[in-house]
């Protein structure tokens, strides 16, 4: 255990630096915590989401007091293929989560000093280190004009024009007359035309009958998709021996590039560790990182076939083919947990990109 009066400062109050201070707080009330952020909330602006699968059992005591919505199903939509999946989802707004923080944490300072911290969680390091594609995204509220009719969220409409890459919509009903609908794109660069997108965002809801007004949230957000790199350069980038979390630790899903599961996990880690000092928060959160980075190789393999070997207009059939598979078999996906015969399972068959092309973007992508 930790010595009574020892204290941790974590810089950075987005997911992952917010996670760790809240299990801390929880969890090991004889540590001082003390969460430093540039911003005016904690959180920022933003909607974080994830499948009940995302998370272990043991573990959901530390998300369970943000959920903002939960629904028991997803709808997915392709061009081909239309399915429902009965499986648990939930959404976080960060307007709850600073607010749960700020409830629960005895000391948060807002302040855009840059000080030394125990734990580095402000955001990405050097991403010249990685081999990338980009996740890139405009989402916001829309007050419907009457009920929308909704139940369960779309988590990809990919019936859409392909656009800038694959591009699917994502709607997430809020309330019988409140959507949060997001356009999103897996795409080769990290620009976003924010207007033109909020454009597509409104004639999207008109389309299926649900036209409205932007209501109280605009989100945009670009996410690193990882194909490869240099862990160790992108670990050294900000410090070689400094604890650190969520992104400025490499720590998303591959190919999702979601860090909620991730921001989870390492917390539970730290709360539960018995030496608290900075080498060891070092030592723990590199260890912790570089085992991730080890164990997601095939992630970043399918994202080398997806980028590199697969047109633009031509990548939704990846994402069609994949959602015919089992459900447990998605869940694990998403969660960065498949198994050897699940790698197999979306291996195989007739493949929607051309094998040779295939071959050579990944054999680029181990260089």
């Amino acid at each position: 255990m930790a010595e009574r009066g020892q204290a941790v400062r974590i810089l950075g109050g987005g997911l992952a630096g917010g996670l760790i201070a809240f299990a801390l707080a929880e969890r090991r009330p004889e540590v001082a915590v003390e969460l430093v952020e540039a911003g005016d909330r904690l959180g920022g602006n933003h909607v974080w989401s994830f499948f009940d699968s995302d998370i272990a059992d043991e573990d959901r005591w530390l998300v369970a007091p943000f959920v903002s919505h939960r629904w028991d199903g997803y709808e997915v939509r392709f061009p081909a293929h239309r399915r429902t999946i009965a499986a648990g989802y939930n959404s976080i707004e960060s307007e709850r989560f600073d607010q749960v923080l700020r409830e629960r944490l005895p000391c948060v300072r807002l302040s855009e000093a840059a000080e030394l911290g125990d734990i580095d969680a402000r955001g990405t390091g050097d991403l010249s280190a990685l081999d990338l594609g980009w996740q890139k995204f405009m989402g916001m509220t829309i007050e419907t004009d009457r009920p929308h009719g909704l139940t369960w969220p779309i988590v990809m409409d990919a019936t859409v024009d392909q656009l800038d890459g694959y591009r699917f919509v994502y709607v997430l009903p809020f309330g019988s007359t409140r959507l949060f609908i997001e356009e999103t794109y897996y795409s080769d660069t990290p620009e976003l035309d924010v207007a033109v997108l909020r454009e597509r965002i409104l004639a999207y809801a008109d389309r299926q009958g649900w036209p409205g007004v932007p209501a109280n949230r605009v989100e945009t957000g670009v996410l690193p998709v990882i194909i490869g790199g240099d862990f160790d350069a992108y670990w050294r980038s900000t410090g070689e021996s400094r604890a650190k979390a969520g992104m400025r630790a490499g720590l998303s899903h591959p190919i999702t590039g979601y860090s909620l599961p991730d921001a989870v996990r390492l917390a539970s880690a730290i709360a539960r560790a018995p030496d608290l000092s900075p080498q060891a928060l070092a030592r723990l959160t590199r260890t912790h990182a570089e085992q991730a980075w080890k164990r997601r190789g095939f992630y970043r393999m399918l994202d080398a076939m997806l980028f590199r070997a697969a047109e633009p207009a031509q990548r939704y059939k990846v994402l069609e083919r994949f959602y015919r598979l089992p459900e447990p078999l998605i869940g694990r996906f998403y969660a960065a947990e498949s198994t050897g015969f699940d790698k197999l399972r979306i291996l195989t068959g007739k493949p929607p990109v051309p094998i040779g092309r295939a071959v050579r973007a990944i054999l680029k992508g181990r260089k």
